[in-house]
């Protein structure tokens, strides 16, 4: 009787949680100018905090209607209906569509299919990209500024308290086992029954020495390392090998969507380039993955034209 119990158990226990599981698809979406913009999904805001590389995993409809919103106001919203996840045959895809302006309005945003690949399970995304689970819920984040008396000068340290807190599920159960009535009680932590997860950063913005406030060096492109140079070698030849100019700047913003570069590397890829104007671009578009923005003025060498050094250094200025 014990064993027909327990084996009952262990049976429902499997079933509440295969029930939980079935086919998803996956969607990416970039930026190929580098504008930080807002996803939202039949009506729910997906990301907080604009992003460039955005990838929102576990969506289990075939069908979603999208809208993007961008931090900059001045460009037009995009929408898209009936946005599809799945194949002409139904299968669950892992797709990918980019945000671009308008060549002849710049004000004017579109989003194009770019591909859709078969939803792999052990994908591992680039670390520049931003990673959403649809349906876990959001964090809250708490910044509290906090200022440390110091003899001479001062120091700003921010502590950021981030709360996560999921809803579980307690599922009861009536078994009756050969005239026995039993009561089942599951809690379902698997799934995030109940959990609270706090986790607290403090970050200096400057440091006391000797009598003076030094700032740290803020790190951009989330704070992540640049390529190695295996991989960055490997980058270049293949930019390289592009016949046409305009190839390899398509090739070289490709490359740079999914990985995060310093400001020599970035130098590199642009001294490819014989055209100013490519190198302009590139420049522009590279920023948001460079992990050392406050050296950025070192690509004003790059330049023969002053109105580029300009332009560049404008731009620098208007996205921070």
């Amino acid at each position: 009787m014990t064993r027909k119990i327990t084996l009952l158990a262990l049976l429902l226990v499997s079933s509440l949680s295969f029930a939980q599981i079935g086919p998803v698809g996956h969607l990416t979406i970039f930026s190929e100018d580098g504008d930080k913009f807002t996803l939202i999904l039949n009506g729910e805001v997906i990301n907080d905090t604009p992003q460039t590389n955005l990838r929102v995993e576990d969506l289990n409809q075939p069908y979603y209607n999208a809208k993007i919103k961008f931090e900059d106001q001045t460009l037009t919203e995009v929408s898209k209906n009936n946005l599809m996840l799945t194949d002409v045959d139904g299968n669950f895809s892992d797709v990918t569509y980019k945000i671009k302006r308008d060549k002849n309005n710049k004000t004017k945003m579109k989003m194009n299919f770019f591909s859709a690949i078969p939803v792999q399970p052990n994908f591992v995304p680039s670390s520049n990209v931003h990673v959403v689970h649809y349906g876990q819920p959001r964090q809250v984040v708490v910044t509290q500024p906090v200022v440390v008396a110091q003899p001479v000068g001062g120091v700003t340290q921010t502590t950021t308290t981030t709360t996560t807190q999921t809803g579980g599920a307690n599922v009861g159960v009536g078994v009756n086992v050969g005239g026995i009535n039993m009561g089942i009680s599951i809690n379902d932590n698997m799934s995030g029954g109940a959990v609270t997860q706090t986790t607290t950063t403090t970050t200096h913005t400057g440091v006391q020495t000797g009598g003076a406030v030094y700032v740290e060096p803020v790190r951009g492109c989330g704070g992540n390392s640049c390529m190695s140079p295996r991989d960055f070698n490997a980058a270049m030849s293949t930019i390289k090998a592009q016949s046409f100019e305009d190839t390899q700047l398509k090739t070289a913003k490709q490359v740079i969507s999914a990985n995060c570069l310093n400001v020599d590397q970035i130098i590199q890829i642009a001294n490819t380039f014989n055209f100013e104007d490519n190198k302009l671009e590139f420049a522009k578009y590279a920023y948001d993955y460079c992990i050392e923005p406050r050296n950025y003025f070192k690509l004003n060498g790059i330049f023969s034209f002053s109105s580029n050094v300009d332009e560049l250094s404008d731009y620098v200025q208007s996205r921070q």
